[in-house]
C-alpha cells in the first residue's frame, strides 16, 4: 500500500472493518493520526492510522480500559515494550483480585445451599458482613487493640504476619465460614477490652513487652516442627527460649521457682483460643493436620512447661 494514501474517516472505518463512530471516538482522543486535513477541513488518514487501529482494537480485544490502551499506543518509541507490560501487570492484579472475589462468592454460595435450612440465616448474616474478597482489617486492628501500648512498629508488624490469617485465593467454604466467624469474634466488643488482655500486657512496670515477643517468636517456630509432627509436649529447645523471653522481658533469671510462678500466670490469662482454631482452618490444607498456629504453640509450650514441673 503506497505510503502517501489518504483515506476519509468512512474509508479508514471501511478498510478497519469497524464503524465510522469508533474511527470518530478513537481520533477525538488522539489516538490515531491525522496524515492530513481537505480543503473543507475533514480528516484524512494514511497507512499509520489503520496500523494504529488494528492495534487498538486488539488491545480492546483484551478488555483494557481506554486510558490504558492510550498509554501502549501513543507511546511510539516503547516499541510495546515498557508501557504494555506495565499495563498488562496491572490488569493481571485487577483480574486476580476479580477472580479471587468470584471463588469467595462461589464458595459462600455453596455454603449457603449445603447447610441445613436452620442454619441459613445466621450463616448468611454472617457471611453477608464480610467483603469479597474479604478484608484482613478487623483482625488487624483487634491485634493491634490486643497487644501492649507503644509496641515497636518493626515488631508489630513481624507479629502480625504471623497471627492475622491471610485469606485464601480459592476457599472451600468451610473456610469461607470460618473467616466469616473470625470476623464477627474480633469485631465483638469483649476481646478488645483491657479486663481480657494477658497480664503481661496489663502490667504498668518492669515487663519489656518487645524483648517478650522477640522471644515468643522464636520459641513458637522452634515448636512448629514438633506440632507438625504431632508430638507430645516436652522439655527442650522450643521450651527453654519460651520460658527465657518472659524471665528476660521481666529482667529475672531462669529458675525453678519462677518457672512455677510463670506456669501459674499463663494458666490465670485469658485465652482465646476460638480466634486459633478458625485461624488453623484458614491457613491449613482440606486434609491432613491443621498447620501451626502462634496460640498452639503457645499451649504446646504451656503444656510442655507444666509437665515438665509435674516431674520436678
Amino acid at each position: 500500500m503506497p505510503s502517501d494514501t489518504l483515506w476519509s474517516i468512512g474509508e479508514l472505518a471501511e478498510h478497519a472493518g469497524v464503524t465510522v463512530k469508533t474511527v470518530r471516538f478513537y481520533s477525538d482522543r488522539g489516538l490515531l493520526p491525522e496524515a492530513a486535513r481537505s480543503p473543507g477541513g475533514h480528516r484524512r488518514y494514511g497507512p499509520d492510522a489503520l496500523d494504529r487501529l488494528r492495534l487498538i482494537r486488539s488491545l480492546r480485544a483484551l478488555d483494557l480500559p481506554v486510558p490504558d490502551v492510550g498509554r501502549v499506543v501513543l507511546d511510539e518509541d516503547d516499541g510495546l515494550g515498557a508501557a504494555l507490560e506495565n499495563v498488562v501487570a496491572g490488569r493481571l492484579r485487577e483480574l486476580g483480585t476479580q477472580m479471587t472475589a468470584l471463588r469467595w462468592r462461589e464458595a459462600a454460595l455453596h455454603l449457603l445451599r449445603d447447610c441445613p435450612p436452620g442454619e441459613r440465616a445466621e450463616r448468611l448474616r454472617l457471611v453477608g458482613a464480610v467483603s469479597a474478597p474479604p478484608s484482613t482489617a478487623a483482625p488487624a486492628r483487634f491485634w493491634k487493640r490486643w497487644l501492649p501500648a507503644r509496641f515497636p512498629a518493626r515488631l508489630l508488624s513481624s507479629f502480625l504476619e504471623q497471627a492475622v490469617p491471610q485469606p485464601p485465593d480459592d476457599p472451600t467454604p468451610e473456610q469461607v465460614l470460618a473467616f466469616a466467624r473470625l470476623h464477627a469474634l474480633v469485631s465483638g466488643p469483649c476481646l478488645s477490652g483491657v479486663l481480657c488482655q494477658p497480664t503481661a500486657h496489663r502490667t504498668a512496670d518492669g515487663w519489656r513487652p518487645a524483648v517478650l515477643y522477640e522471644g515468643l517468636t522464636e520459641a513458637y517456630a522452634l515448636a512448629a516442627p514438633e506440632l507438625r509432627a504431632g508430638r507430645a509436649p516436652s522439655d527442650g529447645e522450643a521450651l527453654d527460649c519460651f520460658v527465657t523471653a518472659y524471665a528476660r522481658a521481666l529482667g529475672v533469671p531462669d529458675t525453678s521457682a519462677f518457672r512455677r510462678r510463670l506456669s501459674a500466670q499463663l494458666a490465670s490469662d485469658p485465652r482465646i483460643d476460638r480466634y486459633w482454631e478458625l485461624t488453623a482452618v484458614l491457613i491449613s490444607p482440606a486434609s491432613g493436620r491443621p498447620e501451626p498456629t502462634p496460640g498452639t504453640a503457645h499451649d504446646w509450650l504451656l503444656t510442655a512447661l507444666d509437665a515438665e514441673l509435674a516431674t520436678a
